[in-house]
């Protein structure tokens, strides 16, 4: 699946790990010449010089050791040239994943949990390519040469020599494999829900001063912190503490499994006459030992970057494969700016209960529909289905009579402009914010919607106009002003279709009014959908649609509706008590 993402590089990667398995060989070539090195001395010993082969061992072994290190750089950079690429495969096609996905997706996906999937389990998988893979290659092919010396020489002293492998080889797969497998995957989720409590509890902090919920707010940071503690100290500690001290001591000791074996054939040897040869292969052996803490330390980590790695694209998988809006192959123009319900049902992902279930209502062009009801009635799911955040599980959604799934999702776009309650601007100029509407309107334009959206006083207060940037050098914006500037962004777009979820939720009183004067230009002679808490501000909408439960229940003008005996006259009545609610004094309680 990961070399999948190496596009034309996978070539490379292969080239890299056989050239990394041809320089473990190279590496072990000098200890082959230790043992004919040690050969012919012990041959002619005491008479040192007549062993003439001694320069040519050293030279070939020499070259071999430069030669290893030469060909395991040149597999490196191959592994790494197709690791970038990977790495850079995977983050360019879940940006384009996410730039395929419904903006709903981002809704129940918190920014700071989708980036560090992409951007952090990307960068572990790098790692795997670019190292990993390598030295599990070249391990293999080391452990393979081994295994044949220490059986060429003498099998015994071989077959001690090769205990300390196995004890630690059991070691590793106690710690990283049979139940312990997952402990991983536990491991990196209990990071990704710390990454994600994290950055909510930064985004949230000014919400968290203004009512004073420090103690409480902190409470999920604090648990996501824990728990991922937990799973890092019991990993560390119970798993692998025993496990590995086994391991480091077997392996960093291996020639201690050497002397048993040694000191129960030398005796033979020395009956057989085969002493010298005796010394020669328990030489070569005392010296062999030491690359086996080399090479189960490869195995270690090479297996410890398999798991993270496993794990990463586990945690990619959620993006890769996320729900994507789909095209239709045959798009539709859209040529009028009605907005129709024709009996919608939508579900959220994982929910058995509709958010909506047989809604129909109908704006006509130029119309103001307000969408209202108590507290999950499905209002913003409504509104959300006209731009497609998400598409509706059953029934129709059309603008102008045209499905719009059947439109082309830049024309859909287009035809809609969307102010929410909580817009954030981006940290660049009021320029560019307002600009990023339609990006090659003029500044004249620019500055004529910033002037119908209300945002004069904001523009004469910065340092630098239109140009001050928001966020540097302490200029920042309130909620209200922020607002004002999102308004100007969907005035310059000039869309025939406005669709506002409580635009003046965050206002104060005196941005309020200007924001309803900015709201009046905005909606002039265009098809309003509004989603309105505040029940004054809907009184001269067209038409008002009630929802509760995700059902329509009521449909008509404020005076129609007021009449009845409904849901609407009821929230109307405990509407103009809240307004003319007030503290009393205590000279009036007596």
């Amino acid at each position: 699946m990961l070399l999948g993402y190496a596009g034309n590089y996978k070539g490379l990667t292969f080239l890299g790990l056989a050239l990394s398995a041809v320089a473990m060989i190279l590496g072990m070539v000098p200890y082959v010449l230790i043992w004919l090195v040690s050969r012919d001395l012990i041959e002619v010993a005491p008479n040192w010089t007549a062993a003439t082969g001694i320069s040519k061992y050293g030279w070939i072994a020499f070259a071999a050791a430069v030669g290893g290190i030469l060909v395991y750089f040149a597999a490196l950079m191959c592994t790494h040239l197709a690791a970038f690429r990977t790495a850079a495969n995977i983050r360019k096609e879940g940006m384009a994943k996410m730039m395929k996905a419904p903006l709903g997706y981002f809704d129940n996906n918190a920014s700071g949990l989708i980036r560090n999937r992409l951007m952090g389990a990307a960068s572990e998988t790098e790692t795997l390519m670019a190292h990993n893979l390598a030295d599990i290659v070249g391990t293999v092919a080391m452990c393979i040469a081994m295994v044949v010396l220490m059986f060429v020489f003498d099998w015994r002293m071989g077959a001690s020599c090769l205990l300390a492998a196995i004890i630690s080889i059991a070691a590793l797969f106690f710690m990283m494999g049979g139940k312990n497998a997952g402990l991983m995957a536990e491991y990196q989720a209990a990071q990704d829900q710390m990454s994600k409590a994290g950055t909510e509890y930064v985004r949230g902090i000014p919400v968290v001063k203004v009512f004073q919920q420090t103690v409480n707010s902190f409470k999920a940071f604090k648990k996501a912190i824990e728990e991922y503690s937990e799973k890092a100290e019991y990993y560390q500690g119970d798993v692998c503490k025993i496990p590995q001290a086994v391991n480091l001591t077997v392996t960093e000791g291996a020639f201690i499994f050497l002397v048993p074996a040694a000191i129960m054939l030398a005796p033979r040897a020395l009956s057989n006459g085969n002493f010298t040869e005796f010394i020669t292969d328990f030489a070569f052996y005392a010296a062999f030992s030491a690359i086996i803490s080399t090479a189960l330390a490869k195995i270690m980590f090479a297996a410890s970057g398999m798991m993270l790695a496993s794990a990463a694209m586990g945690r990619i998988s959620p993006v890769m494969n996320a729900p994507e809006l789909k095209k239709t192959e045959s798009p539709k123009s859209i040529t009028g700016n009605s907005v129709e319900f024709k009996n919608v049902t939508f579900f959220y992902e994982g929910s058995s209960v509709p958010a909506l279930e047989n809604v129909s209502f109908k704006a006509e062009p130029g119309e103001t529909i307000a969408l209202v009801g108590p507290s999950g009635g499905g209002k913003t799911t409504a509104a959300s289905l006209i731009p497609r955040f998400w598409d509706v599980s059953s029934g129709f959604v059309e603008i102008g009579g045209i499905d719009v799934r059947e439109v082309d999702t830049k024309e859909l776009m287009n035809q809609v402009s969307f102010v929410f309650q909580n817009n954030r601007l981006f940290k660049t100029s009021i320029l560019e914010n307002v600009r990023a509407a339609r990006p090659k309107a003029t500044i004249e334009e620019v500055e004529a919607a910033l002037e119908a959206a209300q945002c004069n006083d904001i523009i004469n207060n910065l340092p630098d106009g239109i140009n001050t940037e928001i966020g540097k050098a302490g200029t920042y914006l309130s909620g209200g002003e922020q607002q004002r500037i999102a308004l100007a962004r969907a005035i310059l777009k000039d869309s025939p279709i406005v669709v506002l979820d409580e635009a003046t939720a965050f206002a104060d009183p005196e941005n309020e009014v200007l924001i309803q004067k900015a709201l009046s230009r905005l909606m002039k002679g265009r098809t309003v959908i509004m989603i309105a808490h505040r029940l004054s501000t809907v009184v001269g909408a067209d038409k008002i649609i009630v929802l509760d439960s995700g059902h329509k229940v009521e449909e008509g003008s404020h005076e129609e509706l007021v009449k009845r005996v409904g849901l609407y006259s009821r929230m109307w009545e405990d509407y103009n008590k809240a307004v003319q609610w007030k503290i009393s004094t205590g000279e009036e309680v007596a």
